[in-house]
């Protein structure tokens, strides 16, 4: 009987073991084939683009022979101005890849030995980057649509006589968001934040094609769908979860990922960014028949092709 793609050796293409077996200049020339690969891990210059360098060693820098500017194989991208070691930092993305339903700042610091900071802001980056994956990215044919609420838990008081009916929305707290999700079937994954699910039907209306078949739910917030959407799918998940090719299934895949990554690693998101969680769990989603090799060679290839973070540079020097 054959075993699941992801049980087999042919899913485990890269270790922690191979990456520090390597030694740094083998990270480096890693990152080097993966910043630039149409020149098989040349440099080229990130301001004139001009080929002509001279190497720099002692620093792992080099200056253009055009412009006369110096930069290094991090310059400009998400990674500018990295204090790791290039072993360290692809240890990161290998570890962060292989977390398949997340992983904690936390743990990815005892991992690397550095501190909390410094895993924190590293995995918001690897976040970001993946995010710009799908930036500007539109959906079509087949696309599933749902939302789920995150966050905003109140605590209930010790005493019964204290104690609030949390299910009223002036005790709600201001944290909860909802993620909307539309999954294109045998396609790609979009996340949105927003307070209500409703707002996902203008965000359908503004990232699915005209003349796709959009799937969603009974929430009556969905009915405006079919005025945009004629061929809409509905299902009724208290008669049955799939009937005739109408359910959302694939989105409900993925909100089973986020939740297990929420509750069971990070235990609190909060609101502000949500949104990167998100992203990541979509990402997770979309690659998760990748060989671990190839999702963590995508992703370095999506931070280096990522600006400097504006977001996450100086982020705790505010």
């Amino acid at each position: 009987m054959a075993s699941h793609f992801l049980l087999s050796s042919a899913a485990r293409t890269l270790s922690l073991k191979a990456i520090y077996k390597g030694g740094e200049d083998q990270a480096y020339q890693t990152f080097k084939r993966l910043r630039w690969p149409l020149t098989d891990g040349e440099p080229v210059c990130p301001a004139c683009g001009c080929l002509d360098h001279y190497n720099i060693t002692t620093r792992r820098r080099f200056k253009c022979a055009g412009c006369g500017k110096q930069f290094s194989v991090t310059s400009g991208t998400i990674f500018a101005s990295r204090k790791l070691a290039f072993t360290d930092l692809c240890a990161a993305v290998a570890i962060f890849v292989n977390a398949v339903k997340g992983l904690s700042a936390l743990q990815l610091g005892r991992d690397l030995d550095v501190s909390y900071k410094t895993a924190f802001v590293l995995a918001h980056k690897l976040r970001e980057a993946l995010a710009a994956e799908t930036a500007g990215h539109d959906l079509e044919g087949e696309v599933e649509i749902d939302g789920a609420y995150f966050g905003g838990t109140v605590r209930p008081e010790n005493r019964k006589e204290d104690r609030k009916d949390r299910r009223l929305k002036a005790n709600l707290s201001d944290g909860r968001r909802v993620v909307i999700v539309m999954r294109q079937r045998k396609g790609r994954t979009l996340t949105f934040v927003a307070k209500r699910e409703a707002e996902g039907v203008k965000l359908a209306e503004q990232h699915v094609a005209h003349g796709s078949k959009v799937y969603a739910d009974e929430a009556t917030h969905w009915d405006d769908l079919e005025a945009k959407f004629p061929d809409a799918g509905r299902i009724n998940h208290s008669l049955a979860y799939s009937a005739d090719g109408a359910n959302t299934n694939q989105a409900e895949s993925f909100f089973a990922r986020l939740r297990r990554m929420v509750a069971g690693q990070h235990h609190f998101v909060t609101a502000r960014y949500l949104h990167q969680y998100a992203a990541e769990a979509a990402w997770k989603e979309d690659n998760r028949r990748l060989p671990n090799g190839e999702a963590f060679s995508l992703t370095i290839r999506l931070a280096m092709m990522s600006p400097v973070s504006r977001t996450w540079k100086g982020y705790w020097q505010r």
